[in-house]
């Protein structure tokens, strides 16, 4: 696909947004930081726009630019065999699982509105002044992977990866450099037809004792690139993040829903 014209990033520029934004200047591209949480009246509706910043950010300014934004289902992990997962996960809501009487990992699927860890039960989850009762939740049961990888994915086909922690410490490594890369791809071909959008980013790991599995997945537009090639990245991005109009109907189904936003 051809580069849009415009990168928009957020206030706050990440060590990824600086790679993606030298990688999309090296095309010829515009890079634009947009420095609140708003679109200046000379932006919105920007033709050719894309985006790359957190969920809260872009629910503020992507009707504004008219960008459809796509992400992985809600429910996909929960959805998936357990021969992809190698673990129980359920997909709930937060009030549900505050009734949780034994350990789990509990994250919400796609936003970061409380801290995904393991909760010894669901007496640790935030209360109903801080999270509404209807915030969906994932809750998995605990493993341990030996080693992870970040995949960014487009059309089925992972076009750059990273190694990005061991032992769940930071330990970041091009996936090219890394001597189970041909295992990495392998598995990730196993992941085609499990209902993801046509660009995501996916994470896998070496669960100890068991094999392969899928960490998670995230949001192309929203993921940081750890070792990943920032031009390799940059597409994927520029494919979750583009304008509404341009998505053809098998991705129509995995973009964000967007809530209207009211200004003063």
């Amino acid at each position: 696909m051809s580069t849009p014209r415009t990168l928009f990033l957020s206030p706050r520029v990440t060590a990824t947004g600086h790679a993606l934004a030298d990688a999309a200047r090296r095309r010829g591209a515009h890079v634009e930081t947009l420095r609140e949480w708003r679109v200046p009246e000379q932006w919105r509706g920007a033709g050719g726009a894309s985006l790359y910043a957190g969920p809260l950010f872009a629910d503020a300014v992507a009707r504004e630019l008219g960008l459809g934004l796509l992400e992985a289902p809600e429910d996909w992990l929960a959805r998936l065999p357990r021969g992809l997962t190698l673990r129980g996960i359920e997909f709930s809501t937060i009030e549900e699982a505050r009734r949780l009487r034994r350990p789990a990992f509990v994250k919400p699927p796609n936003d970061k509105s409380f801290p995904a860890r393991v909760y010894p039960d669901g007496s640790g989850l935030p209360g109903p002044d801080a999270v509404d009762g209807t915030e969906p939740v994932l809750v998995s049961d605990i493993v341990t992977f030996g080693v992870e990888f970040r995949l960014f994915v487009q059309d089925g086909e992972v076009r750059t990866g990273s190694r990005y922690a061991t032992r769940g410490r930071l330990d970041v490594a091009p996936l090219t450099q890394d001597p189970r890369r041909a295992e990495v791809l392998a598995f990730a071909e196993r992941l085609t037809g499990t209902g993801l959008p046509s660009a995501v980013v996916v994470e896998v790991g070496l669960v100890d004792g068991s094999g392969w599995a899928v960490v998670e997945a995230n949001a192309a537009w929203a993921s940081g690139h750890y070792a990943c090639d920032a031009d390799a990245a940059l597409d994927v991005v520029l494919h979750a993040a583009r304008p509404e109009g341009e998505f053809g109907a098998a991705d129509r189904c995995f973009l964000r829903p967007v809530p209207e936003v009211v200004r003063d």
